[in-house]
């Protein structure tokens, strides 16, 4: 073998590795919605780990989800405030059970933000969101 020289100038480039398919993500939202399973804090952490790549490259249900968790399953502010940055971002691009959530948390800080973003989420069928703009009670 030859260490020196245009040979190894002249290997081949590393093959690319693919993306890592939604696998991860589809496990997550089956514990998730998994009647016996998806109140467990071990299957939400879970889950939470499987959800936060995707969520990091934009998958929508992913921020979605992993949002609405951190905001409601987690004691820090830290994961709040990135649960509420994931549901902003997954409520921005037309998720209607993130503007419902979005909407919710915004209620007693931004009344008219939160108005928004239900108006959004019943325009799209939420039911929940279209009960919370008749009470009246935003903005």
């Amino acid at each position: 073998m030859n260490f020196r020289g245009k040979n190894l100038a002249q290997a081949p480039a590393p093959v690319p590795v693919p993306a890592p398919k939604r696998f991860s993500l589809k496990v997550a939202l089956w514990l998730l919605d998994s009647p016996r399973l998806g109140d467990k804090h071990s299957v939400k952490h879970l889950a939470g780990r499987l959800l936060k790549q995707p969520a990091r490259q934009g998958v929508v249900v992913a921020q979605s989800r992993l949002g609405q968790m951190l905001c409601r399953d987690c004691g820090n502010a830290r994961d709040r405030r990135i649960g509420h940055e994931l549901l902003r971002q997954a409520a921005r691009a037309g998720d209607r059970r993130a503007q419902l959530e979005f909407g919710r948390l915004c209620q007693r800080s931004a009344p008219e933000q939160a108005r928004y973003w239900l108006e959004l989420a019943a325009a799209q069928g939420s039911q929940e969101a279209g009960r919370l703009l008749k009470q009246g009670s935003l903005g």
